[in-house]
């Protein structure tokens, strides 16, 4: 019988060592490349901050501006994006245009034109759609045309408007997008 009187002495025992999980090191996780089919679809030229172009872009691809454009830029069916660097002084005609850069030209877009917040425009736009952020600046004439509607208005009549200049950044008070269509 064990009394308290009686205690042995401790043997020194090692501390059970704390449990540690073993997790296998992650493999690197590749994105999918999209499959050739798909591939013409999502196809984008880029001009790089230092390149400069004077005369005429056209293509069956899409556009990503960053340098300097000058002349017209025609690519149907297609996206054109004037990057924050860039500097475009050419009429554009695309399916889709953003501006993220500066651009001085008349826009003619299939489906829409986007003006980010750091985007500036001075322009006429004739499109389906347009959004305008806040922040970003416009000077020029909107056209919105309906689908199928020929660009001299013999099919349907147009709806215009002519803006004088919407500078949100200035402190104007202003919806934070505008969309029209």
């Amino acid at each position: 019988m064990w009394k308290p009187t009686n205690t042995p002495t401790p043997s020194p025992t090692p501390s059970p060592e704390p449990q540690r999980s073993f997790t296998p090191p992650a493999e690197p996780v590749i994105p999918p490349r999209p499959s050739t089919s798909s591939l013409s679809t999502q196809e984008q030229a880029t001009l790089g901050k230092s390149l400069v172009i004077k005369g005429e872009v056209t293509g069956s691809e899409s556009l990503y501006i960053d340098g300097r454009v000058e002349g017209s830029i025609n690519l149907p069916g297609n996206r054109v994006t004037v990057g924050r660097n860039g500097v475009v002084a050419a009429n554009i005609s695309a399916r889709e245009i953003v501006v993220l850069g500066k651009v001085r030209g008349n826009m003619i877009a299939s489906d829409r034109v986007d003006i980010r917040g750091e985007g500036s425009l001075t322009g006429d736009v004739v499109a389906q759609r347009i959004s305008i952020e806040d922040g970003a600046y416009f000077k020029g004439g909107i056209d919105i045309r309906k689908p199928g509607q020929k660009v001299n208005g013999e099919a349907k009549e147009t709806t215009s408007t002519t803006t004088a200049a919407t500078d949100t950044a200035a402190g104007s008070p202003a919806p934070r997008v505008q969309t029209f269509s």
